[in-house]
């Protein structure tokens, strides 16, 4: 089932996971069982990263093979312009549709390692439009979503800009949007009605990954797509004895997240779940309660 009907079917909001594909060919069946942990809250459907620069490539379509095949989820995959020639992404995408997987997310993605510069790892496609536009012309069929900013993308320091390229690459195709992790509902929030102002008007779902170490903050700041961290939520995780306390402190926030945003009426909800199912199941039973 494509996302597009999925969202735009939905009475109330959808919910959906993001894993990554195991580089250790032992993490597998840890995965599928993080993956049977979760499928009780019944996603609407999962996503699978794509590695930057082919180091999990292969990993992804396996993954995204399985998924669909043993699980029954619907499964969107991860597709970057990085090292991807028009030849080898037709053959992906032809590969998807024999095996009933019809949804994919299309993006830039980062510069892989060992390249000094993002246009030495650039080949048919320079910009995430120019593989939407390749996907929409030659495969009609396959749902296409794109990756949106709250707080505004690093290398667009122009919001308008920014949100002018979001535009053309809805208007080549794209059927929905989810952003990246975010921590304060005032960026989703404001992003949404900057979207609007422009003319964008697909369904735009917010990312949700909660803090559950120290390390793991630190690592979200220093990310090239980092997030800001709210100071009342870093005042917390500082002053926490330990990365339990941590994991109760952003496990917490982020349901409060989730809950404004649901009563603000979301299309959905997507799950950084970063292959663990406890945090995730956590701000689910929070949010029944």
């Amino acid at each position: 089932m494509l996302v597009k009907d999925i969202l735009n079917a939905a009475v109330k909001p959808v919910f959906s996971f993001e894993f990554f594909p195991p580089k250790r060919d032992e993490e597998w069946e840890t995965l599928f069982e993080t993956i049977a942990a979760l499928s009780p809250l019944n996603p609407s459907y999962v996503s699978v990263t794509y590695g930057a620069g082919g180091s999990t490539r292969s990993r992804t379509h396996n993954l995204v093979t399985r998924i669909q095949q043993e699980t029954g989820l619907t499964v969107v995959s991860h597709l970057t312009c990085i090292g991807s020639d028009r030849d080898e992404t037709a053959r992906i995408l032809e590969n998807y549709q024999d095996n009933g997987i019809v949804n994919v997310l299309a993006l830039r993605g980062d510069k892989p390692a060992g390249v000094a510069t993002l246009d030495e790892a650039i080949k048919d496609f320079p910009h995430a439009i120019d593989l939407v536009g390749f996907i929409k012309t030659n495969y009609p069929a396959i749902g296409v979503g794109v990756a949106g900013f709250p707080e505004g993308h690093p290398e667009t320091p122009n919001r308008m800009k920014e949100i002018e390229y979001l535009r053309e690459k809805i208007d080549a195709g794209a059927d929905y949007i989810v952003t990246q992790l975010f921590f304060d509902n005032r960026d989703y929030f404001d992003f949404v009605e900057r979207c609007a102002i422009a003319g964008i008007t697909v369904p735009i779902i917010p990312g949700i990954m909660p803090i559950t170490s120290k390390k793991g903050m630190i690592r979200m700041s220093e990310l090239a797509l980092g997030a800001r961290i709210p100071s009342p939520l870093l005042s917390k995780v500082l002053k926490a004895a330990n990365d339990i306390e941590v994991a109760s402190i952003g496990i917490e926030w982020a349901t409060l997240q989730v809950q404004e945003l649901i009563d603000h009426h979301s299309k959905g909800i997507h799950f950084y779940t970063l292959n663990m199912a406890d945090a995730t199941l956590r701000i689910f039973n929070n949010i029944q309660q």
